[in-house]
């Protein structure tokens, strides 16, 4: 009995290294595929201030840079867009408004750059302004 054992125990040993081996590679599949999306830092660029239409930076994209957008300046998203999610990656400070407007009646941040992502934005932004 005990020289059986000792026969079948490398084989045994054997499958135990393939079971883990195969476990393991299904794990890591499932979650490669339940994975999130890529970081928004690889849709928005630097000197990009970047607006997107849903929550965790979904559907449409607005970018504005400091090509397209005078610092100081209220900006109004472009008519029919309201952001959800936005990220800062121009390297000054950007307010974002609830109003189109930049009125300060309504909800208001400012969110300092390079590098500031907000997922879920507290309000819908309507309006954006670039600092010096």
């Amino acid at each position: 009995m005990l020289s059986t054992l000792r026969s079948r125990f490398p084989r045994v040993m054997l499958l135990a290294a393939l079971a883990t081996l195969l476990t393991g590679g299904v794990a890591q599949a499932e979650g490669d595929a339940g994975q999130p999306a890529p970081p928004p830092e690889f849709s928005c660029d630097l000197g990009e201030f970047c607006a997107w239409t849903g929550e965790f930076y979904g559907g449409q994209i607005v970018r504005f840079d400091l090509r397209n957008t005078n610092p100081e300046e209220c900006v109004p998203l472009p008519e029919g867009v309201d952001a959800r999610s936005f990220g800062n990656r121009i390297d000054r400070h950007v307010t974002v408004y609830q109003d189109r407007n930049c009125a300060t009646e309504g909800d208001f941040s400012t969110y300092p750059g390079p590098g500031t992502f907000v997922p879920q934005g507290p309000y819908v932004v309507r309006a954006i302004q670039i600092w010096n």
